[in-house]
């Protein structure tokens, strides 16, 4: 056990009179020792604080009944904290447990010194849990509403450093900080309003303080609201990521719209601040994932700032939000779809979708696989020259992206009307739709399988003989496809798999050989397999 740990143990066996005595008996000896470490800044650099007379001087003064020895007292904790080596060492030692009452002191000043104490330990993350579970919580949120700015900023920014880890943030909840943080957004000291818009930001990134929070802070969201239309741009970029965080949920992003959140996200989205565009353009992503907000947000007039993000080429991520954002709104409506291709979204793709990281090139050929399902639109997407980029992009290194370019093909193959754009590109580029049939029917994946048997079916209903005869000229498709259909199926229930399904894959086959066979004519008798799509009607994200 440490001298520290000692002392104090030993202190805690003390009845509180003897105690108080043994301290008054004390203090002259302890002011004159803490002066003399204190006054000289080289004696004061080198003097070790946790061991012999130091220590002595400084735990004296802590429990001292005197306001102006606690106030040396805190002075000497806020001196000794600045000191990184220091940070583990005082807590592990026992120093929260005079900070803690010091918090509880009727003086501002060592109150001040106290909360700020505590901020610079916690800012170390091994001292996080242990200042989560000392009792510390308690005081630090009854003094983020102190009177005196400069306890509140110390306070508050003690309580956001405490919301970085999932245990630290229930014991906050626990101890009744997140009435106190709403509470404070509407402080009118900006550090304040930006350590509690992030603490808070922090805390709803649990599910379950998103409940929490739901059902007790109704006047949230507004507050956010307000706080993204102010003056200082590192309160709004985290209001519009606390609103991205509590947009998780579907109550949430739809209260966000009623409250007006749009128009200032859109302010965001279109500034020259980094950080602002990033948050706002993750803040309407999450918000664009209900359905009842594809139009709202359409009509505020996000379409074309969002099309213009899809050239920061310079930031992956801004481009991810972007490019799934526009995939959402065009998700329920060919209204919708016809307004995203209008804007230039898919244009854009095109532009870049060559040289993006992987992670855009699957949200981009995830987009186009959304807007080729709407009928109207497949000449459009056609005549835009698509089949450039996605059947190259069938032989990414990336599974997402090959699946994507994929099943955007298949989409647009269903019900073009003039398959000419098919035939020329049969052979080209990059092997053309012939080579990205031809690989996913060998594959060993069930997906690629369907997605590519499916689209070859709908080619052989197009009814365009010239495409039909050069089909039935592929060797190795037809070949494929008959040895698909070969397979043994061990239960009718195998159709009902869903989209995978192994049944249903070979009855697609046999029905492709059957038309194949017939020359493109597709027989009257037909199938009981419905060759619907549900191919591109991708989970919104």
């Amino acid at each position: 056990m440490g001298l520290l740990q000692r002392l104090f143990y030993c202190c805690g066996t003390r009845s509180k009179v003897d105690y108080d005595n043994v301290l008054a008996d004390s203090e002259r000896e302890a002011v004159a020792d803490l002066l003399t470490y204190l006054e000289n800044a080289k004696q004061r650099a080198e003097t070790d604080f946790f061991s012999g007379e130091p220590l002595n001087a400084l735990s004296t003064l802590v429990y001292s009944q005197n306001i102006d020895l606690q106030r040396s007292a805190s002075l000497t904790f806020a001196e000794i904290t600045e000191r990184a080596t220091n940070k583990v060492l005082i807590v592990s030692l026992g120093g929260l447990t005079p900070l803690i009452r010091q918090m509880n002191s009727p003086n501002v000043e060592v109150q001040c010194n106290a909360v700020g104490c505590i901020t610079n330990l916690a800012t170390h993350e091994d001292n996080k849990a242990r200042i989560a579970r000392s009792g510390a919580l308690a005081p630090l949120t009854r003094l983020a509403k102190s009177k005196d700015m400069r306890v509140q900023r110390n306070a508050t920014g003690a309580l956001l450093n405490m919301t970085h880890s999932d245990d630290n943030r229930n014991q906050l909840v626990s101890a009744g900080a997140i009435p106190v943080l709403v509470s404070l957004l509407s402080s009118p000291d900006t550090d304040v309003q930006y350590y509690c818009t992030t603490a808070l930001s922090n805390i709803a990134v649990d599910a379950t303080n998103r409940k929490r929070l739901a059902q007790t802070e109704s006047k949230l969201v507004q507050s956010l609201v307000q706080l993204m239309k102010g003056q200082a741009p590192k309160v709004q970029c985290q209001a519009a990521l606390a609103l991205r965080n509590l947009a998780s949920d579907e109550k949430y992003q739809l209260e966000i719209v009623r409250a007006g959140g749009l128009s200032p996200l859109l302010g965001l989205l279109q500034s020259s601040y980094l950080p602002l565009i990033l948050s706002a353009v993750a803040c309407i992503r999450n918000i664009s994932i209900h359905p009842m907000n594809e139009s709202p947000i359409i009509d505020a007039g996000f379409l074309r700032p969002l099309v213009e993000l899809l050239g920061s080429t310079d930031n992956e991520e801004i481009q991810c939000h972007a490019i799934s954002t526009l995939r959402n709104l065009a998700a329920s409506s060919d209204r919708n779809k016809q307004l995203v291709l209008d804007a230039g979204a898919v244009q854009k793709c095109k532009e870049l979708v060559l040289d993006v990281p992987l992670s855009v090139q699957s949200e981009m050929t995830a987009a186009i696989a959304v807007l080729a399902l709407s009928d109207d639109l497949k000449p459009h997407l056609l005549n835009l020259g698509v089949f450039d980029v996605l059947i190259p992009l069938t032989e990414s290194e990336s599974i997402e992206v090959q699946g994507n370019s994929a099943a955007a093909l298949g989409n647009l193959s269903s019900k073009v009307g003039d398959y000419t754009l098919f035939l020329s590109s049969w052979s080209q580029p990059s092997g053309g739709i012939h080579g990205y049939l031809s690989r996913f029917l060998a594959s060993e994946d069930p997906t690629f399988q369907h997605i590519a048997i499916w689209t070859l079916l709908q080619l052989l209903e197009s009814g365009d003989r010239r495409l039909i005869e050069t089909i039935n000229k592929a060797d190795d498709v037809i070949g494929a496809v008959r040895r698909i259909s070969e397979r043994h199926v061990e239960s009718e229930d195998e159709t009902e798999d869903g989209e995978d399904g192994e049944g249903e894959v070979v009855a697609l086959a046999k029905r492709c050989l059957e038309i194949s066979s017939n020359g493109g004519i597709v027989p009257s008798s037909g199938s009981s397999v419905d060759s619907g799509s549900t191919i591109g009607k991708m989970q919104r994200t």
